[in-house]
């Protein structure tokens, strides 16, 4: 009887740590479902970080700039959709960004460049970054770089101004 009794509790240990393992394996990468009420504003890039790259392995970011051209750099987003960003050297473009929540288990920010005389809905390119983070006064962006059979990251921290 002892000897069921404790293998009955090996048995349930061993069930429980394996579930407990098994969620961790599932878990989400980046948030989901940030409403978006909590990316409108003005938004400062603080730092440009890079998960599992190099930096010099980035050369330019959105058929922009390097990724640390936007250190500094503003960006501005209403609630309608319309928005722009500006460089600290004064480069200034307008956007237009939403928040796609039907991306898998990651939420992700996405934006298209708007020209003059361009309509949005006319735009088929665009950019799509992980919203890793937003609390609604700092925000964390993850923009996928194919690196061999490798994902790896130019990560973008955000302090909300206004």
């Amino acid at each position: 009887m002892k000897k069921l009794v404790q293998l009955s509790l090996t048995v349930l240990a061993l069930t429980f740590i394996i579930s407990a393992c098994s969620s961790s394996k599932n878990a989400v990468t980046g948030a989901s479902n940030v409403s978006r009420g909590k990316f409108t504003g003005t938004w400062t890039i603080n730092s440009v970080n890079y998960e599992g790259i190099v930096q010099q392995a980035v050369q330019n970011v959105f058929d922009q700039a390097p990724p640390q051209a936007f250190v500094g750099s503003t960006w501005k987003l209403t609630n309608s959709g319309n928005g722009t960003y500006t460089l600290q050297d004064g480069t200034s473009q307008t956007i237009f960004w939403s928040v796609n929540n039907s991306a898998g288990s990651d939420q992700l920010f996405q934006f298209k460049k708007l020209f003059e005389g361009d309509k949005a809905q006319k735009v088929t390119q665009g950019y799509q970054l992980i919203v890793a983070a937003n609390d609604g006064t700092t925000m964390t962006l993850k923009s996928p770089v194919a690196l061999g059979n490798k994902t790896a990251y130019v990560v973008y921290s955000f302090a909300k101004t206004q």
